[in-house]
């Protein structure tokens, strides 16, 4: 049996060794991602796009509140029971006072229900309720009840400030905005995600070109050391190419550096675990299009919260003048009663041949003399009326200013792209051509490093411009909220979230 089980073990640890290898080669195969990928990831998964959903259920919860606190309101209050005993002081039919020991139980039930009136700022009401007590003696218990049938009644302040008026123009607004602003925390999410995926699409070229760029000098270098041994060139020629190898190794060992930086901040911020290899795919396909100044414009003015905003902050304004005046104001309020109501000493004759009850009240308020304070409410709530209302104006103004400034800059990036790819194609051809020439003897040492500084510099003008095409195209998304690509209007699922 021994054999047997060595040969298990044997078996069991060999399994292991290879999956474990396994394993590894997967952990080390790299994941590619494009920049349509590395955006959806973003808008799904990262720390923005959490507290944006957070954010936006948080208004809708508000919005909702809003919604039903315009619907009838049902309410059952009650004790069941409230005992109380104790000594209390009375006073007896001739006048005196004495201290004597009363126990007492007391039960209550109340049914409401209610309504607001948005329209006058007024509630209607109606409710029922029965009312125990029962006197604990000891020559016998003593009950009796209080019924109230139904009661119907309502309060409606007259003149005063009718806040409902203004929250059923604010609110809805306000929730507006909340969707509106949504979508724009999904466009500044893809913008930042892009701009991440260009920080470290950038750290990965680097690595690539300075790789390259350290084989072809230490190449270089080898040969120049045969061609100084023959005499072909001066020994300073031989130093300067050494030179190149080091500053090579230098910014290779610099550019690995920014790359774990760049890789740090990408998978943070996407939330990406578990993928020690991440590569990049550089975005080839492009948007050819050119933005129609005033499109850009009439969609951001349609699309965006700040026009929700503006309308908002206006509507707020108004309504702290209409409460200042108001409150500064004769004011009355009126509060009207009918219902029903018996007594006895039984429940079933508490409900027989109920008596009726009515309460009528009205209340005045009527400022006399109050030194002009009221008068200068009003003044300081119309002047920050005029305050907010050029506030939006110039905000107005500003947010057309920059659509038009980034329409006009973005229709300018797609040449630019195009001048920096020929240039960067140039530029590797001009860097090769002066390589061989170098072999064969026909330009010296300086001249090869200008094309090789030409050829970086290419290179990184190169990635620019596609960094700056990326960020000016979905700029023009999170400020219009319109994907002209597809010519509509970006919408989303408010129902999955």
């Amino acid at each position: 049996m021994k054999p047997l089980v060595y040969h298990f073990l044997i078996f069991v640890l060999l399994f292991s060794l290879i999956n474990t290898e396994s394993s590894a080669q997967n952990n080390l195969q790299p994941r590619y991602l494009t920049l349509e990928e590395v955006i959806r990831i973003a808008r799904e998964q990262s720390p923005d796009a959490l507290a944006a959903r957070h954010r936006y259920r948080g208004s809708y919860w508000q919005h909702r509140s809003f919604k039903a606190g315009y619907l009838p309101d049902l309410r059952l209050d009650a004790t069941l029971p409230n005992l109380n005993r104790n000594i209390q002081a009375i006073t007896l039919p001739d006048g005196s006072d004495v201290f004597i020991r009363r126990s007492l139980a007391s039960s209550s039930a109340n049914l409401a229900l209610s309504q607001r009136i948005g329209l006058t700022g007024g509630q209607i009401f109606m409710n029922t309720g029965l009312e125990r007590i029962d006197l604990i003696r000891d020559d016998g218990n003593e009950t009796s009840y209080l019924s109230t049938p139904v009661n119907i009644g309502f309060t409606q302040p007259i003149f005063s400030f009718n806040p409902y008026k203004w929250e059923r123009k604010i609110e809805p607004l306000r929730f507006q905005e909340a969707r509106k602003r949504y979508i724009e925390d999904l466009e500044n999410i893809s913008l930042r995600a892009n701009n991440l995926f260009f920080d470290l699409l950038l750290a990965q070229i680097n690595i690539e070109i300075n790789t390259l760029n350290l084989n072809n000098n230490d190449t270089l270098y080898e040969i120049s050391k045969g061609r100084y041994e023959l005499g072909r060139i001066a020994e300073n020629e031989l130093l300067q190419m050494e030179l190149n190898v080091l500053n090579s190794e230098a910014q290779l060992e610099q550019a690995r550096i920014d790359h774990e930086a760049a890789l740090f901040r990408f998978r943070s911020y996407l939330g990406i675990e578990n993928v020690e290899n991440i590569s990049l795919v550089i975005p080839e396909q492009r948007h050819n299009m050119t933005v129609d100044v005033q499109q850009a414009l009439a969609q951001a003015r349609g699309n965006r919260s700040d026009m929700i905003a503006m309308e908002r902050r206006k509507l707020e304004a108004e309504s702290d003048v209409s409460r200042t005046r108001s409150e500064s104001r004769f004011n009355a309020n009126l509060f009207a009663v009918f219902g029903l109501t018996q007594t006895a000493d039984n429940f079933t004759d508490a409900y027989i041949d109920p008596l009726d009850q009515q309460q009528l009240r009205v209340g005045v308020q009527i400022p006399i003399v109050d030194w002009g304070v009221g008068r200068g409410k009003v003044r300081m709530a119309e002047s920050n009326r005029e305050l907010v209302n050029t506030n939006v104006e110039q905000d107005m103004i500003d947010f057309e200013q920059e659509v038009l400034l980034r329409v006009m800059e973005f229709n300018m990036l797609d040449r630019q792209l195009n001048i920096a790819a020929k240039a960067d194609t140039i530029a590797e051809k001009r860097y090769e051509v002066s390589r061989q020439r170098y072999l064969i003897g026909r330009i010296d040492i300086l001249d090869l490093n200008i094309a090789l500084e030409e050829k970086d510099r290419a290179k990184q003008r190169y990635l620019a411009a596609l960094r700056n095409y990326w960020r000016g195209y979905y700029e023009m998304r999170r400020l219009t909220l319109y994907d002209f690509d597809q010519d509509m209007p970006i919408t989303i699922n408010f129902d999955e979230i």
